[in-house]
Order: structure tokens, then C-alpha cells, then sequence
């Protein structure tokens, strides 16, 4: 290939100069010579799409619940809900039973019940005085994130953006600010990518009613949803506004990400999964950006496999999956939104679900519950602080990677599924999780070994050529040996770091 004369090259630098005059978006796709698709609203013409590359690389986001239900800070961030549930906790489908409900017993203590003091009542005091978006997006970054979800809507029904479908929105009332248009612009001016997530489709089913109670009043239907028998299907009422509130998130916001709760698995949400997809990803090429749908549907039955990013919440995949996948779980041991006795998790636990995670093709989408003034708790910080650090020297085994032949070695083990952490167990110095890119093989190893050797066993019946092997994060490479049971590698005397330890093996195939 000839090498480009000065002249060329000044009228190369000359378009781009053009380009950016002209408000081109530079920060979309790479290649502008891949024809616009368009998409039907079928599942045929869905499955021409194919997950970005971008969302591949990623690997580390942030989710940040956050709304009115940081103001009692109590229970969880189903606090609007349980106050409304006097003696009996049921869950999203009405199954139940009596039992001892602590966020309606504080309720009745501390506001003198929902006749008295409604859920609608807390937005006032909902006033984000401290809210920074660009001191977010600081800690956001330090901690490696390379993507934003904030929820634009929980299944209480307020808009945490300024929202031309319902009064019930942030810049109307509340903090009197477009939360997730700020949050849009900050993530961006980073060059981060920024998604937004819709719980609303459950608000249909969110409440309880009684009488006296202001969910039962047809004043406040436009929050609470229009008084009808709990638990039945949403009707087309409701569904036409869900569809309007969610095309006015796309259209405003252009998220990167559009995220979903489970609730749009539902039967009478059917129809509008392959019409949602087409709407979406038709925006996207109208963008010129690579746009990622998610969803929780874990049994492939709402979303053809491969049509958009299954989420998984509070759990993961035991093993490798073809196509990039994510889990989204908290910080907190005990909530998503902030509550005053937040539980955190610690950076190792949630560094070794990171690790896994990304060993098996996935994404790690961590929660942060703000406090109801805008700051975020000292000590959440401290976790996606300490994350960051680790990033800084393991990173190159995290992003951009792709799963290896096997996901990794060791005893331990994860079920399939969602909510299925709390079953999990710790790591040992057995356990090891492997990543790869660019010639380069990642054993990290999930706790230091007693020993001063680590053998690699499946490593054991390998034609890679290996060139060097060493510890991130130490100086000078580490003697190795290749072996009928596998490779040996000999570490340092002392463990390099914490929480985890990423052995690179540089080789080229034989």
C-alpha cells in the first residue's frame, strides 16, 4: 500500500475538520460504509440484528436506582409498594401470605398510615439539593465503568426525566430537573455509553388499594394506574401509554442501552416486543449508533435468542454463552435503592462476579443506591473506588476480551438463573477464570495460592506456543514450564494486589 502524500493527508484532516463543523457524530459507529438496515416489526426481519461490538468490549456498568423512595430510605426501594400491603407481602403475581410487613408497620408508626400519608406525598420532599451529575460520572469513571443505566421509571410510576405523558415527572415536581437528561450529558461528554431502564410495565400492578387510601382515588389513576381488580392482565389503555412513555424515553434520549424489567414478559406485552425491538433499533440506524436492548427474558420465549442482551438479575450463567449477555445486581447485599441500614457488598466478592461473569461472554451491570438529596453514600464510593484500582492494573483482562476454550478451572460452581447469588459460594485458590485477546491467554487466579507454584491444568494438552508469562501488576516475567498435567507457573513469594490475580500468558499457535 502506497503511504498517503502530505497533500492527501491535509485533505483528510480538512474532511474531519468539515465533519465535526457539520455536528457529525463521531462517537457512533466506526465504519460509516455498513449499509442502513431497517427492521419490521417481525421476528424475521428482527434477527438481522446483531450485538454491538462496543457492549462485547464494554464488560463493567453502572445502574443507579434512584427516586422518591430514597426519601424513607427504609426497607428497600419497594418501599411504595409495601406500604400499601398492611398484613399481607404478595409478590408480582399476587401470590402471598400473611406475614409480618415491616415497611407497612414503619409506615403506620412514622406518617400514620397510607390513609393520612400516601406515597404521592413523599415527592415533595423528593428535592436532589445536592445532585451533581458530573461528580457522578467522577466516581463513575475512576471505577472503570464504560457504561450509564440510571432508571428513567420504577414501578411507581414517576418519570425521572421531563416527560410529556404524565405530570408525574422531575422536572415538574420533585428536584424540578431533567435527572436523566443530565445524566445523558455528563456520560457522554466522557465518552461513556448511556442507556436508560423502564420499570413501568409492573405499575399497572405496583399498588394496593383500599378505601380511603389515595390509590384508590381517580385523582391520582395518572400515578398510581386507574383502580381495577389486582393482578389482572394490563388492558389496552394501559399498554398504549407504557408504549408512549417508553417511544418518548427513545426519542428524547437516544440511550445507547434501553433496559427493561421483567413485567414486559407478560402475555398482553407480547405483541409489542417485536414492534418495540423494530422501533428501537430503526432509531438507532436513523442515529448512526450501535444500540443495545435488554431484557430479563431468561427462557428465550419473549425474544427470539440472539434478537437482543438477555439480563440477568441477581444471578449469572454457569457457563459459556455465544452471545453477550449481562448481569445487573447491587452493591447492596439488601436493596437497590437507598435505604439507612445499606448493606454493601465487599470490592472482592464483587470483583470475583465481575471476573466470572466476563470469563463466560457476560456484562456486569453494578447498582448504586444515591441518597434522596443527590449524594452517594461514603461507603458505596469506596467499593466502586477500590474496583477502579483493581481495574487499573487487571483491566487488559477485562476489557475488550472474549471468553477462552473453557471459562475456567476449580471447584466452584454457579447455578444458571435469577436471584440465585445468595446460593453463591466464595472462591478459592483452586479457582481460576480465563479470558483472551490479541495473543495474549488470562488465567486470573480468584484467591493467592499457598504455594508458591500455580499449575494451569488446562493448559495441560496445549499446542500454544508460549512467549512469556507474567503477573500483572509485577515487575519482570515469571518462570514457567510446560508439564504433563498442565503449565506451572512460579509466583512471587507474597501475593501482587488483592482480591484477585490475573497471570498473562503471551503465546502464538503453533
Amino acid at each position: 500500500m502506497n503511504r498517503p502524500t502530505s497533500l492527501s493527508r491535509r485533505l483528510v484532516m480538512l474532511l474531519v475538520l468539515g465533519l465535526v463543523a457539520t455536528g457529525c457524530n463521531l462517537e457512533s459507529r466506526t465504519t460509516t460504509s455498513t449499509p442502513q438496515k431497517t427492521y419490521e416489526a417481525n421476528w424475521e426481519s428482527i434477527q438481522q440484528y446483531e450485538i454491538p461490538e462496543w457492549f462485547a468490549d464494554a464488560k463493567f456498568g453502572i445502574f443507579i436506582h434512584w427516586g422518591p423512595y430514597a426519601v424513607p430510605a427504609f426497607g428497600s426501594e419497594w418501599y411504595p409498594r409495601r406500604m400499601y400491603e398492611a398484613d399481607t407481602v404478595r409478590n408480582a403475581k399476587g401470590e402471598g401470605k400473611n406475614t409480618n410487613n415491616p415497611m407497612y408497620d414503619h409506615h403506620v408508626e412514622t406518617y400514620g398510615g397510607p390513609d393520612k400519608f400516601g406515597y404521592k406525598d413523599f415527592i415533595p420532599e423528593f428535592k436532589a439539593e445536592n445532585f451533581n451529575a458530573n461528580e457522578w460520572l467522577d466516581l463513575f469513571e475512576s471505577a472503570g465503568a464504560r457504561y450509564i443505566i440510571p432508571v428513567a421509571e420504577h414501578h411507581d410510576g414517576f418519570a425521572m426525566y421531563g416527560s410529556t405523558k404524565t405530570r408525574w415527572n422531575s422536572v415538574d415536581m420533585g428536584p424540578k430537573r431533567d435527572v436523566i437528561g443530565e445524566l445523558a450529558e455528563a456520560t457522554r461528554a466522557r465518552g461513556l455509553k448511556f442507556g436508560a431502564s423502564s420499570h413501568f410495565a409492573f405499575n399497572w400492578n405496583y399498588y394496593g388499594r383500599k378505601e380511603g387510601w389515595d390509590t384508590n382515588d381517580p385523582e391520582f389513576s395518572d400515578l398510581y394506574s386507574r383502580p381495577h381488580e389486582q393482578y389482572t392482565p394490563c388492558d389496552e389503555e394501559f399498554l398504549a401509554h407504557w408504549w408512549d412513555r417508553t417511544t418518548e424515553i427513545i426519542d428524547k434520549y437516544q440511550p445507547d442501552v434501553l433496559w427493561f424489567d421483567f413485567y414486559i414478559d407478560n402475555e398482553e406485552f407480547g405483541p409489542y416486543h417485536p414492534k418495540l425491538a423494530a422501533y428501537y433499533y430503526n432509531r438507532g440506524e436513523e442515529w448512526n449508533r450501535d444500540v443495545v436492548l435488554q431484557t430479563k427474558n431468561f427462557s428465550m420465549e419473549s425474544f427470539p435468542e440472539g434478537s437482543n442482551v438477555l439480563d440477568i438479575e441477581r444471578g449469572r450463567l454457569s457457563k459459556i454463552h455465544k452471545f453477550p449477555w449481562q448481569t445487573d445486581t447491587s452493591v447492596g447485599k439488601n436493596s437497590w435503592g437507598y435505604v439507612t441500614n445499606w448493606k454493601s457488598k465487599t470490592p472482592t466478592t464483587l470483583i470475583h462476579d465481575l471476573v466470572d461473569i466476563v470469563s463466560k461472554n457476560g456484562c456486569l451491570l453494578l447498582n448504586v443506591g444515591p441518597k434522596a438529596d443527590g449524594t452517594i453514600p461514603q461507603d458505596q464510593a469506596e467499593v466502586l473506588l477500590e474496583m477502579g484500582e483493581w481495574l487499573n492494573v487487571n483491566g487488559e483482562a477485562i476489557y475488550e476480551t472474549r471468553p477462552w476454550d473453557v471459562f475456567g478451572e476449580g471447584p466452584t460452581q454457579f447455578a444458571s438463573g435469577h436471584h440465585q447469588e445468595k446460593k453463591n459460594k466464595a472462591f478459592t485458590a483452586e479457582d481460576l477464570r480465563f479470558t483472551q485477546k490479541e495473543g495474549a491467554l488470562y488465567a486470573i487466579m480468584m484467591e493467592w495460592p499457598e504455594s508458591s507454584e500455580v499449575l494451569i491444568t488446562s493448559l495441560k494438552d496445549t499446542e500454544m506456543e508460549i512467549s512469556a508469562v507474567e503477573l500483572l501488576g509485577n515487575e519482570g516475567d515469571l518462570a514457567f514450564e510446560k508439564t504433563d498435567a498442565g503449565l506451572k507457573v512460579t509466583l512471587p513469594a507474597e501475593a501482587v494486589g488483592n482480591h484477585a490475580y490475573t497471570i498473562k500468558i503471551s503465546h502464538s499457535a503453533s
